[in-house]
């Protein structure tokens, strides 16, 4: 009987976006008619309008989802790891990112060359997270951006779900 390997550490997302971590909360993806599978692949078209996404929990908890491109501009120079393509803060529990606060709106996936990663890792607060002012250029605050870096800063802990697929 084979072992049973974690898509996100066979995808390299646990290791170049987030540490190992135990998922306890549900959540569930979907672009249009598409329902994502962690690793599966989603033309940039159909990710090009904002997915429906459902996260369990209670209505009093609190989450934050980040979606990040680890592979930009390239997945053999990911030179700009992570492109941030998208920040919600202060989700409640059982709802839609559309009931947090926005950070940073949704972009779809452009990847440049190849093909890229893109993750959506989800975290639940302690307390409400006052959300980060908007940096001034619009990409100065997408290129380089670290989910390790924000999630320390905000002291989220370890992602409580995360997914991705490739573009």
């Amino acid at each position: 009987m084979a072992a049973h390997v974690d898509p996100l550490v066979v995808g390299r997302v646990i290791g170049d976006v987030v540490d190992l971590f135990v998922p306890s909360v549900a959540m569930s993806v979907r672009f249009g008619t598409k329902d994502l599978t962690n690793g599966c692949e989603i033309k940039p078209s159909v990710a090009a309008a904002l997915p429906v996404i459902h996260i369990a929990g209670r209505a009093n908890d609190l989450f934050t989802l980040v979606m990040t491109d680890p592979d930009a501009p390239s997945p053999s120079e990911p030179s700009m790891r992570e492109w941030l393509h998208w920040l919600v803060v202060n989700i409640p529990g059982g709802r839609e990112p559309s009931q947090g606060e926005e950070v940073v709106p949704y972009m779809g996936p452009r990847p440049p060359l190849g093909i890229h990663r893109y993750v959506m890792v989800l975290y639940q607060q302690k307390s409400r997270v006052a959300a980060p002012a908007p940096a001034a250029g619009a990409d100065a605050a997408r290129a380089r951006f670290s989910t390790r870096a924000f999630a320390d800063r905000h002291e989220l802990g370890l992602p409580v779900a995360a997914m991705y697929f490739n573009a």
